[in-house]
């Protein structure tokens, strides 16, 4: 069990801004938004701004690895 999941006590998950996953995925400030909104990437939401949690992004990035074709 991970202490970083969404089923880890509150003050033990680390939450990231925008900024620094799109950094972390290398793309823009806009797909991470988009990601948001679209329901794909969970965060919280403080004010106007939104904070997503370290999990999440691990977890995103791991389900949408891609392998290369397959023959066939």
């Amino acid at each position: 069990m991970t202490t970083n999941g969404p089923e880890a006590p509150l003050g033990e998950v680390r939450f990231l801004t925008v900024a620094e996953v799109a950094t972390a995925m290398r793309v823009s400030k806009m797909t991470v938004y988009r990601l948001v909104h679209a329901g794909t990437l969970p965060a919280v939401q403080v004010g106007r701004s939104f904070r997503i949690p370290e999990s999440a992004v691990h977890e995103y990035l791991r389900d949408s690895y891609v392998r290369g074709m397959e023959a066939g």
